[in-house]
């Protein structure tokens, strides 16, 4: 079996993955809010690499899907704080807490997301 094949066939990694979206439905560029088994998750396309955060401002709690995705920030859009996309690290006051990223996994054009 050549590598390809092997990556295409690979075992999902081991935690609790939910499929939450489809690859099309996130846009490199763009935000997406998704439930992820009742966690309320926001995908950002950064330059074709798919990042989760929990879609929720650590500075006042609203849905950071509602902002925009500024080259590898996420930035709220009732205040203006922003995240790292990937690692959800603040970059900017007024919060001063990161926001919990997830793991993501892409495959066969769908993107899961582990909540565990």
């Amino acid at each position: 079996m050549s590598p390809t094949e092997r990556r295409a066939h690979r075992e999902p990694p081991v935690g609790k993955w939910v499929r939450v979206a489809g690859l099309a439905d996130c846009p490199v560029g763009q935000l997406k809010a998704v439930d992820a088994d009742g966690t309320a998750v926001v995908l950002a396309n950064v330059e074709g690499t798919v990042c989760a955060l929990l879609d929720r401002c650590s500075h006042e709690e609203f849905p950071l899907s509602d902002g925009e995705l500024d080259g590898g920030h996420v930035v709220c859009a009732y205040h203006g704080a922003r995240f790292d996309a990937c690692t959800g690290a603040r970059k900017s006051l007024p919060a001063v807490l990161p926001v919990r990223s997830f793991p993501v996994d892409v495959r066969d054009g769908d993107v899961y997301v582990d909540v565990e």
